[in-house]
């Protein structure tokens, strides 16, 4: 169920954290935006059997994948697919019960991952926007949990374009790594040219920078004193720290890896993090 994984569900607190919610008098949207992260950690874990299930013929004959617990044999695909049948059948009725839109938002995160590997996963461009909208509806699983008023739809945007960067940077790591025998590993890079995808990253890569840039003094719930423009700095390097990742230390295969062990992106992460902390919570202009 790859709980390493799991981090990438922190984007549910999105809505929290930017509509200023993390104060002790919103105790009861912490806990709700807390239960929320729980039960999308265990849909992903869901998502991931299924997926490993529907790929462990091909799991079987990559490098890494191959070490899996269902490509290695070690976990048998009966029991996998008798957990994630459990799970679903629990997972969904809480989501309603916590909240009807959160259901809703949950059930359509399932369905797209679950049509995910069984189609979108082979077909170029779709593969990758797949995974973006899977970002997206992470954080509207975040909005519908609590009542926010004031969430900026520009951090829509800017999530769609920095998962795509993400996405394509992944897809072209695959490529370098697997070189002449990628198809058989992942028929959809039979679709990819390493070129075509440098393109790509540097399309979503530019206009990620030009959105977040857009939000941080154009949003309506920001400080008047447009200091949240102070965060680009942390942003620009991180979007550059990846870049360096993918095309010079040939990583980013597997983004989860790459944060959990480049120590400059960590650093660039954790300030931008404080740094809006900072704005929204102890430095907010007159008025918000």
């Amino acid at each position: 169920m790859r709980p390493r994984q799991w981090i990438k569900n922190l984007v549910l607190f999105a809505a929290l954290v930017f509509d200023r919610q993390v104060t002790p008098t919103h105790l009861p949207e912490i806990l709700r935006t807390i239960e929320g992260f729980i039960i999308f950690c265990l849909l992903s874990g869901v998502v991931y059997l299924i997926n490993d299930v529907a790929d462990v013929d091909a799991d079987r004959m990559h490098p890494e994948k191959r070490k899996r617990p269902i490509a290695s044999g070690q976990l048998p695909v009966r029991i996998a697919g008798l957990v994630s049948f459990l799970l679903i059948i629990t997972l969904l009725p809480l989501s309603f019960w916590l909240s009807p839109a959160f259901g809703l938002v949950a059930s359509g995160y399932l369905a797209l991952n679950l049509g995910y590997s069984k189609w979108l996963k082979h077909v170029p461009l779709l593969d990758v926007i797949s995974i973006a909208m899977g970002f997206v509806l992470r954080v509207a699983a975040g909005v519908a949990i609590i009542i926010v008023s004031r969430f900026s739809p520009w951090l829509y945007v800017v999530t769609t374009l920095g998962s795509l960067y993400i996405g394509f940077g992944k897809r072209r790591a695959e490529l370098a790594l697997l070189a002449d025998g990628a198809n058989a590993h992942r028929k959809v890079l039979d679709g990819y040219t390493i070129p075509l995808l440098d393109q790509f990253i540097t399309i979503v890569s530019g206009t990620t920078i030009i959105a977040y840039s857009l939000y941080t003094f154009s949003a309506p719930n920001l400080p008047d004193n447009h200091i949240m423009m102070l965060t680009i700095p942390f942003v620009l390097y991180g979007v550059f720290r990846y870049l360096y990742l993918i095309q010079v230390k040939h990583s980013g295969g597997a983004p989860e890896e790459v944060l959990f062990s480049d120590r400059p992106l960590q650093i660039s992460i954790v300030l931008w993090g404080v740094s809006v902390l900072l704005i929204f919570y102890i430095f907010p202009s007159p008025g918000l």
